[in-house]
């Protein structure tokens, strides 16, 4: 894509999210676009967020399930941006029209205490880096559809990168653990909606360890000159499916002794 697409495509989406409806997918408007495209357009629409006065606060971590990256057909996870008008309190109601299809997911969160970045970090610089690891719900949209109403398309990779890996916001539960307090392969979480459990999963769902999504994280970063720095939230990847979240749903996500999130629409 030349930079004008670039430019473009990350307008539209921005326009899709404060009108509230969705553009279509970029990989029929750009069929050759490449992941290095789609995670330029992601940096071009965290750009005019940024130039709006978003600040950045973190990453998340995408696709790590097999599940899902078969669903895709790749073979690598993704990730994007978290900014601080996507940050929600324990047991907030997301007021109705401030998403478009918002879905929940539930994941582990790493919050860090000392910068990371470089292709030689290694999981016990990580593990020294982290400050504390808590529960948490990503909330996540889309501002591109997610099937072509003409062509029956489904969007593919380089739409969710480009849509900043579908992120929207993030709910940390109020619960802080050190990062070896709990073996995080055996965290669980049963995720209910008005009170129906609708998912269950393992921290082994995350590339079998959490701090594997985060070391895949610095890794990725290093390659575009970037890493992470002390303060950062870090949604290491969801071990559940999405779930849909319409308006008057009620959700909880109970981590066990790990702890709990709540949330509401």
């Amino acid at each position: 894509m030349t930079p004008e697409e670039i430019t473009t495509a990350a307008e539209t989406l921005l326009q899709a999210e404060r009108s509230g409806r969705q553009c279509g997918l970029l990989s029929l408007s750009h069929p050759g676009m490449t992941l290095d495209d789609a995670y330029a357009v992601q940096a071009a629409l965290v750009g005019l967020k940024r130039a709006a006065g978003a600040q950045v606060i973190g990453w998340k971590i995408g696709l790590t399930s097999r599940a899902m990256q078969q669903a895709l057909n790749i073979a690598t996870p993704d990730s994007g941006v978290l900014l601080d008008d996507m940050l929600f309190q324990d047991g907030d109601t997301i007021p109705e029209g401030r998403f478009i299809q918002p879905r929940i997911e539930a994941e582990i969160a790493f919050v860090m205490k000392a910068p990371l970045a470089g292709a030689g970090v290694t999981r016990d610089q990580i593990i020294a880096a982290t400050d504390y690891v808590a529960p948490s719900l990503e909330i996540l949209d889309t501002r591109i559809q997610r099937v072509d109403p003409e062509t029956g398309k489904a969007r593919i990779i380089t739409d969710t990168i480009s849509d900043n890996a579908a992120n929207a916001g993030v709910v940390l539960g109020r619960q802080r653990h050190p990062v070896e307090a709990f073996d995080l392969r055996w965290i669980g979480a049963i995720v209910t909606r008005d009170g129906v459990v609708e998912e269950t999963g393992l921290g082994a769902g995350v590339l079998n360890d959490p701090v594997t999504g985060i070391l895949w994280l610095v890794h990725r970063l290093s390659r575009y000159g970037m890493g992470i720095v002390a303060g950062d939230i870090l949604l290491s990847g969801s071990f559940i499916r999405p779930v849909e979240a319409p308006p008057g749903s009620r959700f909880e996500a109970d981590f066990g002794a790990f702890g709990a999130v709540r949330l509401n629409f």
